[in-house]
This record gives C-alpha cells, sequence and structure tokens, in this order.
C-alpha cells in the first residue's frame, strides 16, 4: 500500500464517512445555536460596558477594566473547565451547553468592550462639544451622535474577533457538549479512524466562511472610513 493510499485510508475513508457523518451532521445545529448566541450576547454585553465606562465612573470603570483585562488574558479552555468543574463545589451546576454558551460569550464581551471603547474615544473631541452645543444631553449626544460613529469605527477589528471567538465553540468536546468536533471525535473512538475528523473539518469550513465572506461585505458596506 502507497503513502497516499494508506492517508486515503485513514483520512478518506469512504465506508466510515457513510457510517458516521449523519450523526456528525447533527452536531451542525448545536454548534450554530451556541455561536449565534454567544455573538449576540458578547457583542451586547462588550457595549453595554463600554458606555457604562464612558460614563466615567471611576469605581466602575476600575471593575470594567480589570475584569476585562482577565478575561483577555486567560485561554478561552481554562475559563469553560473553571466554571464547568469549579462551580458545582460551591453548589452550582450548570448544564456543560449553557458554561460553554457562558464562558465563550464572558471573552467576547471583553474584547468587544475594548474595541467598542477604542471606537468612542476616537470619535474626536469635536463632535461631543457640537453634540452638547446644540443642546443635547451627555446620553443624547453619547447615543445619537458618538455611538454611531463609533460602532462603524469597531466594526473591522469586531467582525474578526466575533469569527476568532466563535470557532472556539469546539472547545465544548471537552466538556461534553454534542456540537461538530465532539460527536466526530466519539465517531473517531469508535472506528478507529480519522475520517470523522476530516468531516468536522469540512462542515466547519462550510460554516465559517460563509461568515467570513458576510464580515467582509459588511466591513466594505459600513465600516467607518476617515476622510
Amino acid at each position: 500500500m502507497s503513502d497516499w493510499d494508506r492517508f486515503v485510508s485513514a483520512f478518506l475513508n469512504v465506508n466510515v464517512a457513510a457510517r458516521y457523518w449523519p450523526d456528525i451532521l447533527a452536531g451542525v445545529a448545536v454548534t450554530v445555536l451556541i455561536g449565534l448566541a454567544v455573538v449576540v450576547t458578547g457583542i451586547l454585553v462588550g457595549l453595554g460596558l463600554a458606555v457604562l465606562r464612558s460614563l466615567g465612573n471611576r469605581f466602575a470603570n476600575l471593575l470594567i477594566v480589570q475584569a476585562v483585562d482577565v478575561l483577555r488574558s486567560l485561554p478561552p479552555l481554562v475559563i469553560i473547565l473553571v466554571i464547568y468543574f469549579g462551580l458545582p463545589n460551591v453548589g452550582i451546576a450548570l448544564p456543560s451547553f449553557v458554561v460553554l454558551w457562558l464562558s465563550l460569550s464572558a471573552v467576547l464581551a471583553a474584547f468587544a468592550e475594548e474595541v467598542f471603547w477604542a471606537g468612542i474615544t476616537a470619535v474626536p473631541q469635536g463632535q461631543w462639544m457640537a453634540a452638547r452645543s446644540t443642546g443635547l444631553t451627555f446620553g443624547q449626544a453619547l447615543t445619537s451622535v458618538v455611538l454611531p460613529q463609533a460602532v462603524r469605527i469597531a466594526i473591522p477589528p469586531l467582525t474578526n474577533r466575533t469569527i476568532s471567538i466563535t470557532k472556539n465553540t469546539a472547545l465544548g468536546s471537552a466538556i461534553g457538549v454534542s456540537e461538530i468536533l465532539g460527536r466526530a471525535m466519539s465517531a473517531q473512538s469508535f472506528a478507529g479512524n480519522a475520517t470523522p475528523l476530516t468531516i468536522a473539518a469540512v462542515l466547519y469550513v462550510l460554516i465559517f466562511i460563509p461568515l467570513v465572506v458576510a464580515s467582509r461585505s459588511l466591513e466594505r458596506r459600513y465600516a467607518w472610513r476617515r476622510r
């Protein structure tokens, strides 16, 4: 048997693929559902924290900065394992699906907060002054004048970070979430063959390539450009 034949047998075995792909395909719904939940929760919480930070309360800002720095420093897998195995020791047992959602949402929120905050601080001070001079309150100036510009500035780095963190749904396999990789690893163990992992890789490409293309289109359409 040639090297190519051995490779095909190990990673592209048609019989193994036919046996296990329906079960792996069932994990797509779980991956997509968690991914959407993480994106919505993480971005909204991050935006809320950035807005709260713009209010200028020193104590609140200190807490936000410290929490964001910790979440940005820790690998997502560490956060997932700490929550999943640590909370039961204090009487809080969460389903693995919820743990994955909360962990990745917290990480995305931390990065999103920094991106939105950078966008807010990048808006020229003259925009604030002009808005306030027309009689707008601080809150009105923030929501009507500054935030729309800040969000457009934030779009390119935010879309890249969102895709990067959303791909970490694959880490759910470490705590038994039946998403694509978890099902593929189980199938690999039963089959004694790596073909299920090839199927998982193809499914991830099919899911995330459209997301990458859509994010690039979003950047071109809405991203803020300096004149």
